[in-house]
């Protein structure tokens, strides 16, 4: 997929007041940046950032934390979260291949929504449910593991079953077409788009 370059978002990025700028400085001490105890959920992937706002605004006692890898991207959230005023988000634009440099046992459920399928088999380290990534996860979580995963590709979802299981992981929920099993659903934006044209969307929930 190409981005669309956005002017001046390098610097809309560096001056949001919600995006934190130095996110190795506040590994294992998040609670400290939001000032309260409440439990850390994090998006990793979190595109324009419709999701994770909306779960801030239904779940006002839990804070989020989005990772975007692209500055283009993350000002779309910018913008929607300047007209929110929305207290328990913030943005943290990285790879997440960094991701166990900045948290340390703090974080209590990972959002994986619609996360890139790397479809080709040399390219299977590099999913976001891969035993590379599942063991960069190890270190982050608080104490029970949490992650919540939901995609529209078959293949990427049957991997990350067997991911999941292979390490350990116990299959809480699952759903092969979560627009007809559930009823209030808080949609990403790819999604919305998607399930309207009748695509299913694969949804799963698995602990450790």
């Amino acid at each position: 997929m190409r981005l669309k370059h956005i002017k001046g978002a390098e610097t809309i990025v560096l001056q949001c007041p919600y995006v934190i700028q130095n996110p190795k400085e506040y590994q294992g001490n998040y609670q400290t940046l939001f000032q309260n105890k409440n439990p850390i959920h994090i998006q990793i992937g979190m595109g324009k950032g419709d999701f994770i706002l909306n779960m801030a605004l239904k779940y006002p006692n839990v804070n989020f934390i989005g990772i975007e890898k692209y500055d283009s991207v993350l000002v779309k959230a910018i913008l929607k979260i300047e007209k929110m005023h929305v207290s328990n988000v913030r943005f943290i634009r990285m790879d997440a291949n960094e991701i166990e440099t900045v948290f340390l046992k703090e974080i209590d459920t990972i959002y994986l929504n619609f996360s890139d399928p790397w479809p080709k088999a040399r390219h299977e380290k590099r999913r976001l449910t891969s035993s590379t990534f599942l063991k960069k996860y190890d270190s982050i979580f608080k104490e029970k593991k949490k992650i919540i995963m939901k995609t529209d590709n078959r293949h990427l979802f049957a991997f990350s079953i067997k991911s999941f299981t292979n390490y350990g992981y116990f299959i809480e929920h699952i759903s092969l077409n979560l627009h007809e099993d559930e009823e209030e659903i808080i949609e990403t934006e790819y999604e919305r788009k998607f399930s309207s044209l009748g695509y299913p969307i694969y949804w799963i929930e698995v602990s450790k």
